[in-house]
């Protein structure tokens, strides 16, 4: 089946936080959005077919949380990823972030610091910080090839307060895809000092030829007992907004404790919307996906070569994964401040500050190429003539 990601589709006045919350986070509506991590495409058929199935049965009660839909994503960490879980293993949340806060709040105690790898998404620091933990940073270390881990700087930062680690795989907004030894090192750093890994896998689906992504609990089995892995369909098939995860771990004591910290709050389920789409998407999405990824390659190669011959002043971060590019303005001499009113107000385009991501990125940007190729030239082109004279 040939699928569609050339048409433009107007998002504003939809209820939409990348298009209708511009006006209240930039100053102005009139852009163009480049920031939410969310794609401007249509979902997968199948799975646009199976919320209308649901709808035209105008009865939305309870939910059952299924084994079939358990079964889904096992079988699709099997076939996508290679990784062995049983469906009994699978469970569910409204969302990575949500677990991931609730996760933090099981496994430190007020006070304890939490280690993050900047520049990182900038909800780590919330999680960490609106629980009353301490942010823990570990830089990555910026290369001629991209980004890596820093594992020096990784044991002087484990001091004895440190309890917890928020890990991104694939990392969001470098965009890196880690190795399997880099992912042994990691684990096994962690498991010396007791820290915790919680495991962002958000991303795992997108990632192009030449990269493969390896669950962190398949790289290190002997890790799992001090990790979680956190998934969703959101990022992979555009499902953000129907507030639907699942995560697992192979340690069944920290399983335990992670499912009952989140029946506490009534958080181990998912609304009907949510669990008919996940189920969909992992049991009928992949030749969507295959042909998603290979688009959305094609706007990395379009980006990486528009910067390369038009703007070379600005460094782009090939990324492995993701639908996210991470960009570097530093030879304008601007600071985040400056940066960001020249894509703003001159270049009318809405980018993630680099700020938010850490604070020695004032001269970065992060921008979502997940959008049709023509959006991306005009995104592109607009910030190419707004910076012709600086």
């Amino acid at each position: 089946m040939v699928y569609d990601f050339d048409t433009l589709i107007d998002r504003r006045g939809t209820d939409c936080e990348k298009w209708d919350e511009m006006a209240s986070v930039f100053g102005r509506g009139d852009l163009l959005a480049y920031w939410v991590a969310d794609m401007d495409f249509k979902a997968a058929p199948e799975i646009v077919q199976a919320l209308r199935d649901k709808i035209e049965s105008g009865v939305f009660g309870y939910p059952v949380m299924t084994n079939s839909a358990r079964e889904s994503v096992a079988n699709w960490l099997e076939t996508r990823h290679g990784f062995s879980a049983d469906a009994s293993e699978i469970r569910f949340s409204p969302g990575i972030i949500t677990s991931l806060s609730i996760a933090v709040q099981e496994f430190t105690e007020p006070g304890d610091g939490v280690v993050i790898q900047t520049p990182v998404y900038p909800q780590f620091f919330s999680i960490i910080r609106k629980n009353g933990r301490v942010v823990v940073e570990n830089p990555l270390i910026e290369t001629e090839d991209g980004y890596e881990m820093d594992f020096d700087n990784l044991i002087e930062v484990l001091t004895p307060n440190v309890k917890a680690m928020i890990f991104c795989s694939p990392h969001n907004p470098v965009g890196r895809v880690w190795r399997r030894e880099e992912l042994t090192r990691l684990a096994e750093i962690c498991a010396k000092r007791g820290i915790v890994i919680l495991c962002d896998e958000i991303h795992h689906d997108v990632v192009y030829s030449g990269s493969k992504h390896i669950p962190l609990q398949l790289a290190v089995p002997e890790s799992a007992p001090t990790s979680l892995i956190f998934m969703a369909p959101s990022k992979t098939f555009n499902l953000a907004g129907l507030c639907a995860s699942a995560w697992l771990s192979k340690d069944k004591q920290i399983a335990k404790r992670m499912e009952k910290a989140l029946q506490s709050v009534h958080c181990a389920n998912i609304n009907m919307m949510g669990h008919a789409a996940l189920e969909a998407a992992y049991r009928n999405g992949a030749q969507w996906l295959d042909s998603l990824v290979a688009y959305l390659q094609g706007n990395v190669d379009f980006a990486e070569k528009f910067f390369r011959e038009r703007m070379p002043k600005v460094k782009m971060t090939r990324p492995e994964g993701t639908f996210l590019i991470w960009l570097d303005f530093r030879d304008y001499g601007l600071d985040g401040k400056e940066l960001q009113n020249a894509l703003v107000q001159k270049a009318f385009v809405a980018l993630n500050p680099g700020v938010d991501y850490g604070k020695d990125y004032g001269a970065f940007a992060r921008m979502n190429i997940g959008c049709p190729r023509a959006a991306l030239n005009e995104g592109l082109s607009r910030i190419e003539r707004a910076f012709a004279s600086l």
